[in-house]
């Protein structure tokens, strides 16, 4: 068992590797082409430094020789292998803590077609992988049948959820999969910007990107004039609470971080003595396997709303609570990786090259091909940044808005914004993510198959009318 100063040191190491990795980013351009974000690099030099890389040429030299664990300590490496399944918890609360709620006509009118194109690469995700897994992966390589939610897990949810998940696939069997999740995450999220830098290039080219230097399009909006007298209150209201309360911003906002992952923590465990005394009697154990992570998500949502109700928002500042789910998302990503094994991933490097190129091919093509019928208006700028989600984290379909349309002329930032509040309860870390697996192993991949298909074909159909309402609307 490690200490209290094992935490510490363990933290202070992160700390440390965060800074030289983006000392190496800089210094490699290769990185900044790409885009690779510090705590990738720390985390890929973590993995390198410790037991499974360095410890295992060492170990093949000298047996006896004190690098056999690397250059990290046991218990060090066992600080870092618990830390992600807990700070993904902080990452998912702060998701919506101090987010502006649009009306309800509002958000309609600009998320739905980008819900519709969301969605059903999402849900394509599982339909793909669960495929896979009846025709190739279960039978071929005798992998369990819970390896189909790998690719939703890794691509559309990304490191974070992927850490999350790795306590759920261990307990339902499946030992190889938070290596292989967390591998195929770090493949997405190159492979999501490379994609995207390619297909930005395809767009100019052939004339698909709209946006110029006009307003095309009438539903572009000033966010920043729209609510500048609310913004303006909740201001002043932030300046006067700091000033009669001896508290440090940092530490009220983290505190409502607490507040919110508490509310979840209460709401799975109501629903754990739910399932005990009805369907779990019969064997059927479902809530007992999901993690807290989505659960804490919509703790966060709750307290927003309390918050609101009561005209208490003032009290949340959303810079602060990116910078904490910021901080979170780097611990995860660098102790994550840091965990990964390399032997099981070469012992599974086949399945592993297979899933990734079924997921990319999907993610690309699913934008190429669905996006023009699902989005009415600005289908390449508005679509973009789905893809880079799927392919990776949210930040990568950010990454690749800009790259597109940096003074977003298309409206799409905001219609990408309101889409998350009904994409991110759901799948990408939501509460699809935690059950697939479970269900799946309950119910087997066939039934999954068809319910997944079934909800893909319901986000096509909607999208498909939704488009075409709205282009008749606009003609």
């Amino acid at each position: 068992m490690f200490k209290l100063i094992d935490v510490f040191w363990g933290y202070i190491l992160i700390a440390i590797l965060i800074l030289v990795g983006r000392l190496i980013r800089q210094r490699l351009g290769i990185l900044r082409s790409l885009y690779i974000p510090s705590s990738i690099v720390a985390g890929i030099m973590a993995l390198l430094l410790g037991k499974g890389a360095l410890g295992a040429v060492v170990k093949s030299v000298n047996p006896e020789s004190p690098l056999v664990q690397g250059i990290f300590s046991e218990n060090i490496q066992a600080v870092w292998s618990q830390s992600p399944g807990i700070f993904i918890n902080i990452v998912f609360a702060t998701l919506f803590l101090g987010q502006y709620v649009p009306t309800l006509r509002e958000f309609w009118r600009k998320a739905a077609p980008q819900v519709a194109l969301g969605q059903a690469i999402a849900w394509g995700q599982y339909v793909v992988g669960l495929i896979l897994a009846i025709t190739i992966l279960t039978p071929v390589f005798g992998l369990p049948p819970v390896v189909a939610c790998l690719i939703e897990v890794a691509f559309e949810g990304g490191h974070g959820t992927s850490a999350g998940m790795a306590a759920t696939f261990i307990d339902l069997g499946f030992t190889a999969g938070p290596d292989l999740s967390l591998a195929l995450a770090t493949v997405g999220l190159i492979s999501g910007v490379v994609s995207g830098t390619i297909l930005i290039h395809w767009g100019r080219r052939t004339g698909r990107i709209k946006v110029s230097s006009e307003v095309l399009y009438d539903d572009v909006e000033n966010t920043e004039n729209e609510h500048s007298e609310e913004e303006a209150n909740i201001t002043i209201a932030r300046k006067n609470l700091f000033r009669n309360l001896l508290i440090d911003p940092l530490s009220l906002n983290f505190g409502f971080v607490g507040l919110a992952i508490a509310f979840g923590w209460l709401i799975l465990e109501a629903l754990r003595v739910i399932e005990s005394i009805t369907w779990g009697r019969g064997g059927l154990e479902l809530i007992t396997y999901v993690p807290l992570f989505p659960i804490a998500l919509i703790g966060g949502i709750i307290v927003q709303y309390i918050l609101m109700r009561t005209r208490r928002t003032y009290l949340i500042s959303r810079p602060l609570m990116e910078n904490i789910g910021g901080l979170a998302l780097d611990i995860t990503i660098v102790t994550a990786l840091a965990s990964i094994s390399l032997s099981t991933l070469g012992d599974n490097l086949a399945p592993f090259l297979i899933i990734s190129i079924a997921g990319i091919t999907w993610n690309v093509c699913a934008f190429v091909f669905l996006g023009p019928h699902l989005l009415p208006f600005y289908w390449f700028e508005r679509g973009i940044g789905d893809m880079g989600q799927s392919m990776g984290v949210t930040s990568t379909g950010l990454l690749l808005l800009r790259m597109v349309d940096p003074d977003n002329r298309s409206g799409a930032f905001e219609s990408f914004a309101y889409k998350q509040l009904l994409f991110e309860p759901i799948v990408g870390g939501g509460l699809f993510t935690a059950a697939a697996p479970l269900l799946i192993a309950n119910f087997g991949s066939l039934p999954i198959l068809l319910l997944t298909s079934a909800i893909l074909a319901f986000w096509l159909i909607f999208g498909f009318y939704n488009c075409k309402q709205l282009r008749k609307q606009s003609g």
